[in-house]
């Protein structure tokens, strides 16, 4: 009887052709991962990952429709997913949006790649992945009195945080729309309003579609 363990699968996300290239073979270089999807937008990776159950989904923060977003969507559909980002951005804002969205890890491209399979493997193992630098930044918010990452974000304009169509989502949310209404009426899929969603609750800074309304609410009356 053949016991041999499989590999465990990967999705990446990542909307630069050559970056996704580049960790395609730093995963599969020693065989200890496969990759099983390879996207270029939030969608996409979405879909892939509902569609495919992958063990890790690695994702650029920066790709079209939001890598926060997808992480957000991922997280709760794939909850027995890792879920780990991997950007050029070292932003602690980035970061913990990142986590708060239910990332388990985030690393920097500028990493050396062949230690990429080795930072995966210990995610799956339960730890977690975050270069020493921004462990340091977490530290030093956690000490402060009011961290960054728990202050609201309601003193800053709504309109310089979300796009025109987020705007349009919201707007419909609040006149008590469905998800799938939404997507009929502005002619998207179910998936990508729910990634727009998510969106605007992570741009919001609030925890739930609900919340979201009521700051949309208050932003309009006054």
């Amino acid at each position: 009887m053949n016991t041999k363990r499989q590999s465990p699968r990967v999705l990446i996300a990542d909307d630069h052709v050559p970056s996704r290239d580049d960790i395609q073979r730093a995963l599969e270089r020693n065989q200890r991962f496969s990759v099983c999807a390879s996207m270029a937008d939030a969608a996409g990776a979405i879909q892939a990952a509902i569609r495919g159950r992958p063990d890790v989904c690695l994702l650029d923060i920066r790709m079209p429709g939001d890598g926060l977003a997808a992480t957000w969507e991922i997280a709760a559909r794939l909850p027995q997913a890792k879920i780990v980002m991997l950007t050029v951005s070292d932003d602690e804002a980035d970061l913990f949006a990142a986590l708060r969205a239910g990332a388990h890890g985030y690393l920097l491209k500028t990493m050396n790649l062949r230690r990429l399979p080795d930072a995966l493997d210990g995610v799956l193992s339960g730890e977690a992945a975050i270069p020493r630098t921004l462990v340091a930044h977490m530290l030093e918010q956690f000490r402060g009195h009011e961290p960054r990452w728990r202050q609201p974000v309601a003193d800053r304009s709504l309109g310089q945080r979300l796009t025109s169509r987020e705007w349009e989502v919201l707007a419909l949310l609040a006149q008590q729309q469905s998800t799938r209404e939404i997507a009929r009426r502005l002619m998207l899929s179910t998936v990508a309003v729910r990634v727009h969603i998510a969106a605007i609750v992570r741009k919001l800074g609030v925890p739930d579609r609900a919340a979201a309304i009521d700051l949309f609410r208050g932003h309009t009356e006054t």
